[in-house]
């Protein structure tokens, strides 16, 4: 499957979940998104969506408020506890969206996912979302 995945704001497109989902057989399209420009983060998102036509996109973090500010055209979003009141970020959501949230999120208050339009999944031993867990969670949402 092709993913394309939109980091967060402390990580980048090498980070371990990216690594993770190649491990596991997807193509994985992974840019660089700038930390001062959330809205430069956002036109670089849009550009990969238009170019590599993804079957999901996943947003982790500041990168969740990234996808949820973007058209996914027909790509399924799956979102790692997206910081969208942080950037200020329409909570509409395409049906079939996937949540990932843990409870002991620090960073990223898992109140702030409920009541979004998707399916949450609370899950994760903090907010990087790294543990086995986590990351067992995000490649069933790439099933499902």
């Amino acid at each position: 499957m092709k993913v394309l995945f939109l980091h967060g704001l402390e990580s980048g497109p090498q980070g371990l979940k990216p690594k993770f989902l190649r491990s596991k057989g997807h193509e994985v399209h992974a840019p660089r998104l700038p930390k001062r420009s959330f809205a430069g983060s956002v036109r670089i998102a849009q550009s990969k969506v238009d170019e590599v036509k993804p079957d999901y996109i996943v947003g982790s973090s500041r990168g969740g408020a990234v996808a949820m500010s973007i058209n996914p055209r027909a790509a399924k979003l799956v979102l790692i506890a997206p910081a969208w009141k942080k950037y200020n970020v329409s909570p509409d959501l395409p049906a079939g969206a996937v949540i990932l949230h843990s409870a002991d999120d620090d960073i990223v208050p898992l109140k702030d996912s409920f009541g979004l339009p998707a399916q949450l999944y609370v899950c994760g031993e903090d907010h990087r979302m790294n543990d086995d867990g986590a990351l067992y969670n995000l490649e069933t949402a790439l099933i499902v």
